[in-house]
């Protein structure tokens, strides 16, 4: 049973400016599917329509045990924030190159699921090369203590 995701690639895809934990409207096969570790960030991100902000791309696999009742693998979630929230995310959105990714999914304590969602600025492949070197360098010194 998985009971955190995480989305590795918008670390290495992305520089995360601000993180946020939000709630997220699911059909009950959802979250019994996101229990069975059937979820996929590839390509997701949060877009602002009409002052509500949404998850677009965000992959989570049929029920298993799901009947004619099921829900569709990919369609638009809404994400829950404060107003507040919301508008100053809004405000920051309007700035060029900034996006919203996804950065885990998660049950809290109450059996909720939560995402917690990132504003994030594009790396060039520069900054995606350094990632690289060092996360080599550190796996050679951790390899030379053991």
């Amino acid at each position: 049973m998985a009971q955190e995701m995480n989305n590795r690639q918008a670390y290495f895809n992305y520089h995360i400016d601000d993180k946020y934990v939000a709630g997220i409207v699911l059909l009950g096969s959802e979250v019994k599917s996101i229990r069975e570790g059937k979820l996929s960030f590839q390509d997701s991100f949060g877009f602002f329509d009409q002052g509500e902000l949404w998850l677009r791309g965000l992959y989570i696999g049929e029920y298993s045990k799901g009947t004619v009742n099921n829900h569709i693998a990919v369609h638009d979630r809404k994400l829950l924030l404060s107003k507040k929230e919301l508008k100053k995310w809004e405000a920051r959105m309007k700035e060029k190159g900034l996006t919203i990714v996804p950065l885990r999914v998660f049950f809290n304590e109450k059996n909720l699921v939560k995402v917690e969602i990132g504003l994030a600025r594009g790396k060039k492949l520069h900054d995606k090369r350094d990632t690289i070197k060092t996360r080599e360098v550190t796996r050679e010194i951790k390899r030379y203590l053991k």
